[in-house]
């Protein structure tokens, strides 16, 4: 009995030691998203495996169908849909250009959004943060001036013939970026740059990606079909096919699609934003992707008329 039990214990230490080393895989290719590429470090990866989002401690929702839509927060959580809408409506204020300040914060509440999928998925919102933080960073320099480029890790931000009230507005909006970035030389069509345009590109795609998800996620079953609605998980796979996917590697895509086998079931988004059934789903994640689409639809045709759809 003795080295049954031994040889027992070994397997199971075998079997430990590859489902680490897995874990150490994904972790290393989920830095690789949004086309980050090899220059992130490893200890920013290990530090967006290590932020694990709290267990969900509120699984009540909202009495009445419209509850979910009026109400100002949904307690015990830190995604809230409310402040998405808010931060969304607030982007696409103006009739032709998207507000940044406002679109940014959009991205930080899609942030946790993703974070409270679980850390596989979480760990596509680390290289998010470092684009929304980058363009940040560049809207600060640009409102500090010149001195602001002596201090340590603050990206340049010279705008050729413009004045200091100019620069300061330099990052208010989407047009307004692109015009002083493209003044200043900033932006490169024929390599990468750390430009707000390519890094707003990237974000601009991966916005497309969440949008097709919860379009699906809203998705009632078909009068005179048996009813089933299918899982987050494949239905998130096949947004990731039809948007991301083509513009990342063979290596990236697979490392994605097993990030998405470990979504929750849908049960698990009923509480996170307040609701009791798919018909109360349907009808926020819909006002939801309306918003979004609202200001993916006016970035891209910004982004077009400026040929900055393709920027490397």
């Amino acid at each position: 009995m003795q080295p049954r039990q031994g040889e027992e214990s070994e397997d199971m230490g075998v079997k430990s030691k590859a489902a680490a080393a897995i874990v150490i895989l994904l972790l290393f290719l989920g830095c690789l998203w949004l086309q980050g590429g090899l220059h992130y470090h490893w200890d920013s990866c290990l530090k967006s495996y290590n932020q694990l989002n709290n267990q969900l401690t509120n699984s009540s929702g909202a009495g009445e169908a419209e509850g979910p839509l009026r109400q100002e927060g949904c307690p015990g959580q830190t995604f809230q849909v409310s402040a998405l809408l808010s931060h969304l409506q607030d982007a696409s204020a103006s009739p032709s250009d998207i507000m940044l300040q406002p679109y940014l914060s959009s991205w930080d509440e899609l942030v946790r959004f993703m974070e409270a999928l679980g850390p596989m998925v979480g760990l596509i919102s680390n290289e998010i943060e470092t684009k929304t933080t980058l363009i940040r960073q560049l809207a600060l320099a640009a409102e500090e001036g010149p001195e602001a480029e002596l201090r340590p890790g603050r990206p340049p931000a010279r705008f050729a013939g413009a004045s200091g009230a100019e620069d300061r507005r330099a990052y208010r909006s989407v047009r307004s970026m692109i015009q002083a970035e493209l003044q200043s030389g900033l932006v490169d069509f024929k390599q990468t740059s750390d430009s707000g345009c390519r890094t707003l590109l990237r974000l601009h795609r991966a916005l497309d990606w969440l949008r097709l998800f919860l379009e699906k996620l809203a998705e009632t079953p078909a009068s005179g079909t048996s009813g089933r609605l299918r899982g987050p998980s494949e239905l998130c796979r096949e947004a990731y096919q039809s948007t991301l996917a083509h513009h990342h590697t063979w290596f990236v895509r697979r490392a994605a699609e097993l990030a998405f086998i470990a979504l929750p079931e849908r049960g698990f988004f009923y509480r996170l934003v307040c609701v009791q059934n798919q018909e109360e789903l349907s009808r926020l994640l819909l006002r939801v992707v309306a918003a979004i689409a609202q200001v993916y639809d006016r970035t891209e045709g910004i982004l077009e008329d400026n040929q900055m759809l393709d920027l490397p």
